[in-house]
């Protein structure tokens, strides 16, 4: 699967990390996510009081909220600081293991990535956020059979809140693995649950293009173009699928849309030179 199918320019930039991850108890701003537990060092002294383990937790979270907003922000380095000094404080602190794991993916350091998703999961073996993330973590490294084991874990966990999320993130794992037809299914389902996330539908709208079901793709482009959501490369998407169904009409006026709002955007050279294929 081209990586451009999970590719999402422009207003999501931001964003997509944080919609495809799912965070927990701790919510970090500007992307509707949140962050779950993780845990720490063999350092840390055993012997404490039930109060004073409350303390530490406390210390501990308001150390782990900074570091969630500056991972937010894209302040990698500052993040890493700010959950090592809330393991420091609490290390069994589960949280802080799960934030850690996806600062390293951020990072590309698969390896510490996995190790404290792990650490995490040693702690809270049920942690639904932790096995998500572990789980597209294992998608990252191309483990496609183990990934979809551990979205499957989550899905089956009957409190979990963020089920479109996960299918959303098990589809684009499924595409990668070049299992179309079983992407599809998660994508559909999540878009059942959230019709309004524009990942899903911008992914979905370009794996129906790809399987040639092109009244399919144009309902689900049509929709995310007609939103206040559309970008250059909705908008470029749309302008495919109604290449391929002939409707030049449509085309034109999405070129329209897309030379007035996008006009420096790389779609709309290829727009201008008519790769209506790429």
């Amino acid at each position: 699967m081209a990586e451009s199918f999970v590719q999402w320019r422009q207003v999501f930039a931001r964003c997509f990390v944080a919609g495809i991850l799912v965070l927990g108890v701790i919510s970090v701003s500007g992307c509707a996510t949140s962050l779950r537990r993780v845990s720490g060092v063999d350092s840390y002294s055993q012997d404490l009081t039930q109060s004073d383990e409350s303390e530490a937790r406390r210390r501990a979270q308001i150390r782990l909220q900074l570091a969630a907003n500056y991972f937010e922000s894209g302040q990698t380095t500052v993040a890493l600081d700010e959950v090592n000094k809330s393991l420091v404080t609490d290390p069994t602190y589960a949280d802080a293991y799960n934030l850690r794991g996806l600062i390293y993916m951020r990072l590309s350091d698969y390896s510490k990535a996995e190790n404290n998703f792990l650490q995490a999961l040693s702690i809270d073996s049920q942690g639904s956020g932790i096995l998500h993330n572990y789980a597209w973590l294992l998608c990252q490294e191309k483990k496609y059979t183990e990934a979809d084991k551990y979205f499957d874990r989550v899905l089956t966990s009957p409190n979990y809140a963020a089920r479109s999320k996960t299918l959303m993130a098990q589809g684009l794992c499924r595409a990668r693995a070049g299992d179309n037809e079983q992407a599809e299914k998660s994508l559909v389902k999540a878009y059942e649950m959230d019709a309004s996330n524009p990942i899903v539908a911008y992914n979905l709208a370009s794996l129906l293009l790809q399987r040639k079901e092109l009244i399919r793709a144009q309902f689900y482009i049509r929709r995310l173009n007609n939103s206040d959501l559309a970008n250059a490369e909705s908008l470029w998407l749309g302008i495919k699928v109604e290449y391929a169904l002939g409707d030049s009409i449509a085309l034109r006026q999405l070129g329209s849309q897309l030379k007035r709002r996008f006009g420096d955007s790389p779609e709309q050279i290829l727009y201008d030179r008519g790769n209506f294929n790429e």
